[in-house]
């Protein structure tokens, strides 16, 4: 187990997205450049002044290559830090050598853990745990200040990891969310698309049985087509609008709901009569509820135009109650023994689940194929921004 978590650390990649340098380095790099030069000025126990001054101008520089080089910035820090602490080891000053600006390392620290990668991390984490601990016993000091000092360079390190893991979190629940929406994407131009389809199939075959008897219902016939290919390329147009231009003021028109259902039952034409029955309070649905309604009597219908043999009527009834909305498409084809589970029904499913309702599909006792749907009025309102708004 520890051998996978290792091997998977060693083959994170970076973060993506890591800015090469932004107004703030240059702050940063200003105001650390500005507390050297008043140190190395004013403070009168520096050791060494030249070199701690010169030491820790470059520890300000390496900040500016922090997360596009992190590993190689860490081991210039940390390991000119060593070749210092040898130096001071052999010359044996009474003072540290250094300057309290150099403090300043703690952002390379920091930059390893955000933005380094697996590989990266550990090798640099290495190289801060070998100066740290080279430091921590060669100064003299009590050990509670070892232990404090130690924690504090470790301190950045946990900063930046969890800075890094909250980022990569956030970016998976925005994938999700990019993932829904695909998903509702997917259901509104299968819903849109296949019933104006399956529509204009119908017509189109019409008008090639009705061509040579009679002209003028082959005319009405194609006119249909027509009608029905302008509305399907029309919803289309709205759909990649709302994805190309989006935040820009491009929206969908309002979704087709309730009210809309009289224009779907006129939809089949001779072939198919739709039954249509509305009772109850349908007026002040919410939204998403409306919504879900039209999509459900609409992709019913569609599959009996498109699977239903030998169907000539679809009874459709829409029952409004004070608790839930319940939709019963009914039509009366013969029965061929499979079910039509395909991407429509699998999303009327997930449009119900939704709305914490649920959808039930099937054949029926006798004959044709029975679509039942019960949803609650308080599960939609509640949840209506399930339903994108773009």
């Amino acid at each position: 187990m520890l051998r996978d978590d290792l091997r998977t650390l060693w083959t994170e990649p970076r973060p993506p997205d890591a800015p090469a340098r932004v107004w703030r380095d240059w702050a940063l790099v200003a105001a650390s450049l500005g507390g050297v030069v008043l140190e190395a000025a004013l403070r009168e126990d520096v050791v060494w002044r030249p070199v701690a001054a010169v030491f820790t101008v470059g520890l300000c520089l390496l900040t500016l290559w922090r997360r596009t080089r992190p590993l190689a910035m860490v081991t210039l820090a940390f390991g000119s830090t060593m070749l210092l602490q040898v130096a001071w080891l052999v010359a044996a000053p009474r003072e540290p050598v250094g300057l309290d600006t150099g403090v300043i390392v703690l952002v390379l620290v920091y930059a390893l853990l955000r933005w380094g990668s697996g590989r990266e991390v550990v090798l640099g984490g290495a190289v801060i745990l070998t100066v740290g601990a080279l430091c921590v016993v060669t100064y003299e000091s009590p050990v509670v200040e070892k232990v404090v000092g130690y924690v504090f360079l470790l301190l950045p390190g946990v900063v930046g990891a969890a800075v890094r893991f909250w980022g990569a979190a956030r970016e998976r629940q925005w994938e999700q969310v990019r993932s829904r929406e695909r998903e509702q994407l997917a259901r509104e131009l299968h819903d849109t698309v296949a019933h104006h389809v399956s529509a204009m199939v119908i017509r189109a075959q019409a008008g090639r049985v009705l061509a040579g008897a009679d002209a003028s219902a082959a005319v009405e016939a194609l006119e249909g087509v027509e009608e029905e290919g302008a509305r399907t390329l029309e919803e289309m147009r709205a759909m990649v609008a709302a994805l190309r231009d989006r935040g820009v003021g491009a929206e969908l028109a309002p979704p087709a709901g309730v009210a809309d259902l009289e224009r779907l039952a006129r939809t089949p034409g001779d072939r198919l009569k739709v039954d249509l029955g509305l009772d109850g309070e349908l007026d002040s649905l919410p939204p998403a509820l409306d919504a879900a309604v039209y999509r459900i009597v609409q992709e019913s219908v569609t599959n009996a135009m498109r699977h239903a043999v030998g169907a000539t009527e679809v009874v459709v009834r829409v029952t409004a109650q004070r608790h839930t909305v319940r939709v019963s498409v009914r039509d009366n084809g013969q029965r061929t023994g499979r079910g039509r589970d395909g991407y429509g029904l699998a999303g009327l499913r997930e449009r119900a689940a939704l709305l914490g309702g649920a959808l039930r599909a099937g054949p029926g006792a006798d004959q044709g194929w029975h679509v039942e749907a019960e949803l609650p009025r308080a599960g939609s309102g509640s949840r209506g921004h399930s339903r994108p708004r773009r």
